[in-house]
């Protein structure tokens, strides 16, 4: 049996090579607490065996579904390899230390783009949004732009990993991976699953 995490290195590896824009974008899937799904692109911005981490203003909506439901499920999927990966896992929020780390890393715009969006919130006309970035860019000119306390990092800790490889006539190939107990548990149990 193999380990989920070095598959996942693997294959992620290869698709940095390959994919021509956005090899990191995933599509994560959270439901409110009544259930209702939603589903939207993301980046993924770092990975380890703890998790899978992306980052997002905390006002918006993907994070009010979060907070309610907080399980959820990333799909990496790769055209130019052929394949794609789904993780199912529950969230939790990264640490300051992390969060501030990463955000240091954002070029100035997004930096600043971040405390001037209401992410997910109505919008009555672009230009709005456009004045409230020139008054934040003058805030912060001649300075470093902070981490918005609104906008942080999300881990999602893998509890179920489904590696899917495209084979010829729709014979595909389905591995998946599940924890043995619990969230903390690094024991795998592996299976497969018809096309």
């Amino acid at each position: 049996m193999k380990d989920p995490f070095d598959i996942f290195a693997s294959w992620f590896a290869e698709a940095r090579e390959t994919e021509l824009n956005d090899s990191n974008a995933m599509t994560i899937a959270t439901a409110d607490a009544s259930g209702q799904p939603a589903a939207r692109m993301v980046l993924l911005k770092g990975y380890d065996r703890d998790g899978f981490i992306f980052y997002t203003n905390q006002q918006s909506r993907k994070a009010a579904d979060i907070k309610a439901n907080p399980r959820a499920a990333i799909l990496f999927h790769w055209k130019s390899v052929r394949r794609q990966i789904r993780i199912e896992g529950n969230l939790s929020t990264v640490s300051d230390t992390i969060a501030d780390a990463y955000f240091a890393t954002r070029s100035r715009d997004s930096q600043l783009g971040a405390w001037a969006s209401d992410q997910s919130q109505p919008l009555d006309a672009r230009e709005t949004f456009e004045a409230r970035f020139e008054e934040i860019k003058a805030r912060f000119e001649d300075q470093d732009v902070t981490r918005p306390p609104h906008w942080s990092g999300y881990r999602l800790t893998p509890s179920r990993f489904e590696f899917w490889q495209d084979r010829e006539h729709r014979l595909h190939e389905r591995r998946i991976f599940v924890r043995a107990d619990d969230d903390a548990s690094e024991m795998w149990t592996e299976g497969m699953l018809y096309p």
